[in-house]
């Protein structure tokens, strides 16, 4: 079993190097064998063709460590933060990122954006438990709120090549405003 996860792992870990590195045009069976040093054979006895490796990388990728049921509504804002950054740097990286906006391989466009409507929803229900025990504002739009944390780290990119240090804590000053509750807790 062991053996197995290492193959799958291998898989994954190249398919989302060639990713981050080269784009999602550069991510094919042949690729990903070459750098992972695992047969073809074995990747097609795992993924029925490219579509379906791009779509068990990326849900890898998408599927955040659980919160705690007792975090802060300042541990939820850090855990939001922070999973959506590693979520694009760590992941379909920047030149994934501009092929999701350009519609620049439609194959890999419509595997991440389904994966993304799950991922959403599992950041919104966090958000909603935020609201439900009052340490989020009931009127903050859950959507609106990942939006403005994924487009701030892509501006910041964008307007200097890189993300400062000390980014995600300033996002986090920016955005703690939407929390309700005792704003001396961390």
């Amino acid at each position: 079993m062991a053996q197995n996860r290492n193959v799958d792992d291998g898989i994954t870990d190249a398919t989302l190097e060639l990713l981050r590195t080269r784009g999602p045009r550069s991510v094919t069976v042949e690729a990903v064998a070459a750098r992972s040093g695992i047969a073809k054979t074995t990747i097609y006895r795992r993924h029925r063709d490219r579509r379906d490796m791009l779509s068990a990388a990326l849900s890898r990728l998408t599927a955040p460590e659980p919160l705690a049921p007792e975090a802060t509504a300042h541990d939820r804002l850090r855990w939001l933060i922070k999973h959506a950054v590693k979520t694009v740097e760590d992941g379909i990286g920047y030149g994934g990122f501009a092929a999701l906006l350009t519609d620049a391989d439609e194959e890999f466009v419509t595997v991440f954006r389904q994966i993304l409507v799950d991922q959403r929803a599992e950041l919104e229900s966090m958000i909603d438990a935020g609201k439900a025990d009052r340490s989020i504002r009931a009127d903050v739009d859950g959507a609106t709120l990942i939006d403005a944390v994924v487009g701030a780290h892509i501006a910041e990119r964008a307007r200097t090549g890189d993300v400062a240090d000390g980014w995600e804590e300033r996002l986090f000053a920016l955005f703690a405003p939407v929390l309700r509750g005792d704003d001396s807790r961390d």
